[in-house]
């Protein structure tokens, strides 16, 4: 049994679906990040740089593993499971791997900050963001344009890249003109696996039209943990 810390955010929910997708046992923790929860010190004994996801592996003497990108290495390690075993294949996978963890997330991640969450918005930091995330959603295009998947198989790079790019709306920045990326978040949508992860916990306004009561508490929410310091 894994125990799964978390919340519904695209770091988050990449270990779900990946949960899901090896259909490991998991017992689901969801921190409410709005009231700092993540920097008790009971959850900084698990991830000291207290921030979600983490896992502890009850199996493996309660081994904590802290980091979206780690915890899913981690598990197709554990299980020999979306990522292959051998050494070009392996590195495939790591290198989209790191393509999310260095560039899709922290440019999706600031464009959110900018778009969403500042009270005052800089149009100069919103155009460089969003022009950012554009034009790694352009190399992800190509990519798939040769590619059913990023990296061979279905992989965990796929799931760490479609976790964040899912949520493209919710950046400001739209897949209009990039059809193979288009159709890569449609097939990976379609995968029941998928649909359970994003929905443990569900992502409310992230990916689909919802009230603008919860589009507003979620930006609130988020901007009072920039203000404190303690984001995601």
């Amino acid at each position: 049994m894994i125990d799964l810390y978390t919340a519904a955010t695209p770091n988050g929910h990449k270990i779900s679906i990946a949960l899901e997708e090896l259909a490991l046992p998991y017992e689901l923790h969801v921190l409410k990040l709005g009231d700092n929860e993540q920097k008790e010190p009971w959850f900084t004994a698990i991830n000291p740089n207290g921030r979600i996801p983490a896992i502890i592996d009850r199996a493996s003497d309660n081994f904590a593993v802290f980091e979206s990108g780690a915890i899913l290495v981690y598990l197709a390690e554990k299980t020999g499971q979306l990522m292959p075993q051998d050494a070009k294949g392996r590195s495939l996978v790591m290198q989209w791997l790191m393509f999310q963890m260095g560039g899709i997330g922290p440019m999706m991640g600031q464009a959110n900050v900018f778009y969403r969450y500042f009270p005052e918005k800089i149009q100069p930091a919103i155009d460089r963001y969003q022009g950012e995330c554009r034009r790694l959603f352009r190399v992800l295009d190509q990519r798939l344009e040769q590619h059913e998947f990023l990296a061979g198989d279905f992989s965990i790079a796929d799931i760490a890249n479609w976790a964040w790019v899912r949520t493209h709306r919710w950046s400001g920045v739209e897949t209009e003109g990039l059809p193979h990326l288009q159709r890569w978040i449609r097939q990976i949508r379609s995968r029941p696996a998928v649909q359970r992860g994003i929905e443990r916990p569900p992502s409310n306004v992230l990916d689909r039209a919802d009230s603008q009561e919860k589009v507003d508490q979620f930006a609130a929410e988020a901007r009072k943990m920039l203000e404190t310091g303690q984001s995601r």
